[in-house]
Order: C-alpha cells, then structure tokens, then sequence
C-alpha cells in the first residue's frame, strides 16, 4: 500500500505537467479567442509553443540528468510551473504569452520526464503491480483535470481579459499539488538510491539502445501526440459551439478526468502482459473512435460518451510506452527511453494543434477531430507492428 499511496502523491506531479498547465487551457480558449481576437489556428498556436517548450525540455532531460538528481529536476519543475501559471494572468500581449507557454511546456516537461523516471524505479520494488504503479503516476493528470473543471468556471468571468483570474487560481492547484508530489519524489529518490546505482553498473547495458528497432512504436506515439491533442485542445470549443451549456461543458470535463484517474486499474494488465507495440495500438485504436464520436453527433450524450472513453484511455497510452521501456531496456537507459518517447510525443503536440487549428478554421471544428481521429488510428496501426525486442509478448 505504500508503494500504491506513493504512485498516487507523485502523480500530483502529473497533475500540475498536463491537468493544470496544459489540458485546463481548453477551458479558456473560447474566453481568450474571443478577447483577444485569435482564429483557432492562432489559439491552437498557445498549445504549439507549450509543445515546443515540452520538446526542448525533453531535449534537455538527458543532459540536466547528469548533473542533478531526478527529484530535483522533478522539484524545479514543479515550483516553476506554479510560478509561470501566475504570471500567465498577468499578461494580454499575445506574443508574450506565446514566450511564456514555451516556457511553461519546458517546466512541464522537467516534471514529467523526472516523475516517470520515477514511478518507473517505483514500479520496479512491485513487479507484480508494475502496470498499476505506472498507471497511477500517468492517471493522476486527472486530478489536474476536474480541478481545472471546478477551478476555471468559478473563476473565469464575462469581462474584457476577465480569464486572467482562472490562471492565478490554476497556479494556486499547481502549488498545492507540488506540495505532496515533492515529498513523494524525494522519498521515491531516496528508497531507490542503492538501487539506481546498481542497476546503472550493469554489463551489456548498451545494448537496449538501437533506436531504429522501436521505429514503428515511436512512429505509433507520435501520431498519437497529433491526434490526441488536437481533441484535447478543440474539444471544448466544439461542444461549445454546438450550443451545449457551461454546466453540461463542466459536467463533460469532469467525467473525462474522473475516467483518467481511474484509467490505471482497467489498463494495468495489459501494460504489464504486452511488451511490445500492442498495448498502444489498442489504446490508440480506442482513442480515434472516441474522437470520432463528438465530430459526427454533436449531442450531450454522445460528448459524454466520448469524454468517459477518452479520459479512461489517453494517459494509458502514455504510461504503455514507459511500460515498453521497462519491459525493453536495461534500468540504467530508462531516462532516455523515457526521454525519446517524450521527445516524438512532443512533436506530434507542436504539430496536432496547428493542424488541426488550420482545417477546423476551413473546414470546421468537427472536421478538425475527423483528421485527429484519422491519426489516432494510423498510430494503432503502426504500433501494432512494433516487436519486443527480445521476441518475447
């Protein structure tokens, strides 16, 4: 129980990198494109320069790691983040928040690179609940989710620039979530010192680093980073557009972060069974039908349907590829496999919201989730060719 209650106060971690600095800004983009005269192509360019900051700090992970400890990259993230959310409502200009959503996506990325390096140490004193481990670290950006669902409206007003307000609340939730997440991490760091080290010491442990033999599972994850963040930036402006109330747009948004947060117990055995390519294909397949639901019947029921689907698989298919890592590389290579996976996942999110933003202003918001969906199950495709490398699963 205290190796799951750790995974839960570590995934506050996740909460802060994904629910509140990234997914909570699908909230405000109606209220800010319509205050700030944006197109979507220029709203879904905020969630772009988050995705450029997230890169480069991915980018960044491998080499910061070697001069810090992962809990204190882990902690820089977080007290960062919290930091740069408050500013976030200080500022109008569009250029700057621009510089400031790179920033932002930087930080992030520090936070959950670092805090899966984590819950995967974590994960490896409980083989039998591995899956679950890492589920949980992934899931907890639900909680970042309804937090968002509940903070935002209560706090966002119909006024000029009046969703500054929401932004100083979110970097309220970032701060109370990084106090539990950091003493979980520094915990985490030192229970599993001897063990990093030892695993760091291994002979042979050059050998899980032949990139090109998981080509087709970071191909996989890739278009899973356009097509999942397309939905998640531009899903609430559909519904929205669709005439769906504030309460009903609310009520969508937390039924969608309640399903993550219990996404880690329906998943948990197939991260743990399948050490190829085929847990993120079946994510990935069930993903694109979820997108396509909202896209071809704009109806409460079917939003919430979609949002329940959605919300109980995303995060999963994140926490597959830390699973693929585990099940495929030595424990002294999995900062960098984390890392990789993080860096075309981020690619993907610097493309996804342009893309997407570009077709949904010709074409309209539903068309722009018909293309998400489109590379959602392209993904699945791909990831499902992708062996273990050993040959085994």
């Amino acid at each position: 129980m205290e190796t799951l209650w750790l995974a839960v106060a570590l995934s506050l971690g996740s909460a802060i990198a994904l629910g509140l600095a990234r997914f909570a800004y699908a909230l405000l983009l109606p209220a800010m494109k319509l205050d700030l005269g944006w197109s979507f192509a220029q709203a879904g360019a905020m969630n772009t320069a988050n995705a450029l900051g997230y890169l480069l700090g991915a980018l960044a992970f491998p080499r910061l790691s070697r001069d810090a400890s992962t809990a204190a990259l882990f902690v820089a993230g977080c007290i960062a983040t919290a930091l740069l959310m408050a500013v976030s409502g200080m500022l109008v200009d569009t250029h700057a928040l621009l510089t400031l959503r790179v920033m932002t996506g930087v930080s992030s990325a520090l936070i959950f690179v670092s805090g899966g390096v984590l819950a995967a140490r974590l994960a490896s004193s409980r083989p039998r609940d591995a899956g679950l481990v890492l589920g949980l670290y992934y899931g907890g950006a639900g909680w970042g989710i309804v937090a968002s669902a509940i903070l935002v409206p209560l706090t966002i007003a119909r006024a000029i620039h009046g969703w500054q307000l929401a932004w100083f609340a979110l970097a309220a939730g970032c701060l109370a979530f990084s106090l539990v997440a950091i003493g979980a991490a520094r915990k985490i760091e030192r229970g599993h010192a001897v063990v990093s080290k030892a695993a760091a010491s291994q002979p042979g442990s050059d050998s899980g680093l032949h990139w090109p033999r998981f080509s087709l599972a970071l191909g996989g994850y890739g278009l899973f980073g356009v097509g999942y963040i397309g939905y998640m930036t531009f899903i609430v402006a559909l519904l929205r557009n669709a005439g769906m109330s504030a309460a009903i747009v609310t009520g969508f948004y937390i039924l969608l972060g309640a399903a993550t947060v219990v996404s880690a117990r329906l998943w948990s055995g197939l991260l743990d069974r399948m050490r190829g390519g085929k847990a993120l294909a079946v994510l990935n397949g069930l993903l694109g039908l979820a997108t396509l639901l909202p896209a071809l019947a704009t109806h409460p029921f079917a939003a919430f349907v979609s949002g329940a689907l959605f919300g109980a698989t995303f995060l999963s298919a994140v926490a597959s590829t830390t699973a693929f890592v585990r099940h495929n590389l030595p424990a002294s290579h999995w900062a960098k496999g984390i890392s990789a996976f993080t860096i075309v996942f981020a690619f993907g999110q610097i493309v996804g919201p342009l893309v997407i933003g570009w077709v949904s202003d010709g074409a309209g918001l539903a068309r722009g989730l018909v293309y998400s969906a489109v590379l959602l199950l392209a993904g699945a495709v791909l990831a499902a060719c992708q062996k273990p490398v050993d040959g085994r699963g």
